[in-house]
């Protein structure tokens, strides 16, 4: 590395001002930025506001993020392999390596398309490249199905980019999150190829490995999915070949789901790693699970299980299923879109967790509320932070009129 970092510094006078290559300066800096830890963080567009740099801080999200991202490829194989009847006698290394390059792609077409769009603003607005889609690249392949068209992730990473991001001024200057956008790109534009029992377990083969057919009385179905379209009766979750699930069953992981939202384990892992570091607040993950088990436990009580079958489903269910635990932990945590007053972060994680739990209870057209539970709080998280702010000014205003009788 010593001799690309000498060779590096060697060509850089070019790309600087007066060089002969100045024009391409930012796409220079960002892939020095890149391979090296800078010494310098971004001079504009960034929410860090200590000396801690954004290369830095996206670096441990992505650490964070291996857990869920590891499991979920594992997790790719074995429904794969369990829905061919195959699973007995196919090794750990061949379901893993299955579902690595089932998923591989959607990761390589993410990065591509969206640091290319981001790339190609940063030349043409003469700024320097920021490193905030190392993180939305990940997030986008891992909240989706793993059977979703890389064109279409291509097409949605490149929309959310563009109107979510860079219409915004880039990192740190967005409204809404970039991978959620994404996602709900997808799931509006395409909803057949985003929900269903056909798309969230791969069937067919991958690079040629696990060929096969689906064994009988196979469903694809998602434990959220059967619970939308149960009617009457006990609600009993079962997986992909009908077996009941049990709650230690969603803790670990191995259910149909999208490829990183399904081990609430893995992204518990996660969790440690960015609360260890200090790179996301707690007030706001605690506040999602405690506002998601407070909203669960009401509809326990209160909602018809007849007309909402979804009611049934206990706290700690609701959490292990769909993306509520991903969306609490990534999503919600987001530092640029979320509320930034401490109190804000209570109220802002609170009410991500009562409407994640409410949309899908009473939505039986749209199961998994996480993903428009914490775009529609990201839109009134400036909000928020306003009313604490001005109740704050009042509090303080009213103390000091005190102090002066």
């Amino acid at each position: 590395m010593k001799a690309l970092k000498n060779y590096i510094d060697k060509i850089k006078p070019h790309f600087e001002p007066g060089g002969k290559l100045s024009m391409f300066q930012s796409v220079f800096e960002g892939f020095e930025s890149f391979l090296f830890v800078p010494n310098t963080t971004s001079h504009s567009g960034v929410h860090i506001h200590d000396s801690i740099d954004s290369k830095r801080t996206m670096t441990v999200v992505i650490v964070a993020l291996l857990p869920a991202l590891l499991f979920g490829m594992y997790n790719v194989g074995y429904q794969h392999y369990l829905s061919i009847g195959q699973l007995a006698q196919t090794s750990f290394w061949s379901i893993f390596l299955f579902g690595f390059l089932a998923v591989l792609p959607k990761i390589v077409v993410s990065y591509v398309v969206g640091l290319g769009i981001e790339f190609t603003a940063a030349q043409i607005r003469h700024h320097e490249i920021q490193e905030g889609f190392l993180v939305s690249g990940l997030l986008i392949p891992m909240i989706v199905p793993v059977d979703t068209p890389l064109w279409m992730i291509a097409v949605a990473t490149a929309f959310a980019v563009i109107f979510a991001k860079e219409v915004f001024g880039g990192t740190g200057m967005n409204i809404f999150n970039v991978a959620l956008v994404t996602r709900a790109f997808l799931f509006f534009a395409y909803p057949s190829k985003m929900s269903g029992d056909e798309v969230f377990i791969r069937t067919s083969d991958t690079f040629s490995l696990g060929a096969g057919n689906v064994v009988e009385g196979f469903s694809g179905a998602t434990p959220l999915g059967q619970a939308a379209t149960h009617s009457g009766g006990l609600l009993q979750l079962t997986d992909t070949l009908g077996s009941p699930l049990s709650l230690s069953d969603m803790f670990f992981g191995l259910i149909p789901g999208s490829i990183g939202e399904t081990s609430t384990l893995a992204i518990l892992i996660g969790a440690a790693i960015l609360l260890f570091t200090g790179i996301a607040s707690w007030r706001v993950m605690l506040s999602v699970f405690a506002g998601g088990i407070v909203m669960s436990l009401i509809c326990n009580w209160f909602a018809n299980p007849a007309i909402y079958p979804a009611a049934q489903l206990s706290p700690l269910t609701h959490i292990c299923l769909g993306g509520f635990a991903f969306a609490a932990v990534f999503m919600a945590t987001d530092p640029v879109t979320g509320a930034r007053t401490n109190t804000g972060k209570y109220i802002f994680g609170f009410l991500v967790g009562v409407l994640a739990i409410l949309i899908r209870v009473f939505n039986s057209g749209y199961p998994e509320g996480a993903m428009l539970a914490v775009l529609l709080m990201n839109a009134f998280a400036p909000l928020i932070d306003y009313f604490v702010v001005e109740a704050n000014i009042r509090r303080r205003l009213k103390r000091a009129k005190n102090l002066t009788k």
